[in-house]
């Protein structure tokens, strides 16, 4: 699936040249998202790893989708997409961490914290991970740019994914693309048993 080169850090498991692609529509304040997460770090990945099931086979790739009903989702995903510029490597070691603490960022407990609040908290969630240093660039790349409607540094790696999950009709998370194509039996209850009866049957090299 396309990949703009700026968000490679988003391929999570199996190498980048894999034939077969998984993509997951995931948003940071969903509660079935973060299920579904578990899931890609328990079972996915080892399956996907060289020298697992379907290594070399498969690969995850994460596509930001914003739940827009949910005041500070988009404040996540900036924040996200800042973490991955700044130490790619860290991207998915960052998406487990907010995901252990999204309840903080819930419509009530978030109410009454400003946009910039709400930003510099969940930078600080990134500090044990890619240390101060780093973090410090994480909160320059969430400035507000001079004019008024600019968004900051990283608005236009949100608008594409954005853009990218509109464009194919994408609405709720979490949604599963298996090549391509939306795959509505996937479910973020499924374990190791449920997904390894989906790959044995789509997997084809």
């Amino acid at each position: 699936m396309a990949l703009q080169p700026s968000l490679r850090p988003l391929i999570v498991a199996g190498r980048p040249d894999t034939p077969h692609t998984l993509d997951f529509f995931l948003d940071y304040v969903c509660p079935y998202s973060a299920k579904t997460v578990i899931t890609i770090e328990n079972v996915l990945k080892p399956f996907f790893a060289d020298g697992g099931k379907y290594g070399g086979k498969v690969k995850v790739i994460v596509r930001l989708h914003v739940q827009p009903w949910h005041a500070s989702s988009i404040f996540t995903h900036e924040t996200a997409l800042a973490v991955a510029r700044v130490s790619p490597q860290n991207f998915w070691p960052y998406t487990l961490a907010l995901f252990k603490r999204q309840t903080e960022f819930y419509d009530i407990p978030a109410s009454n914290l400003t946009p910039v609040q709400i930003r510099e908290k969940l930078a600080d969630i990134a500090e044990p991970l890619i240390g101060a240093d780093k973090v410090a660039d994480v909160k320059e790349l969430l400035k507000l740019k001079s004019t008024p409607n600019g968004g900051v540094a990283v608005t236009d790696e949100l608008k594409y994914t954005i853009k990218y999950g509109r464009q194919n009709g994408i609405h709720v998370s979490p949604t599963v693309l298996w090549d391509g194509l939306v795959a509505g039996e996937i479910s973020s209850s499924w374990g190791e048993k449920e997904w390894t009866e989906f790959l044995d049957a789509k997997v084809s090299v």
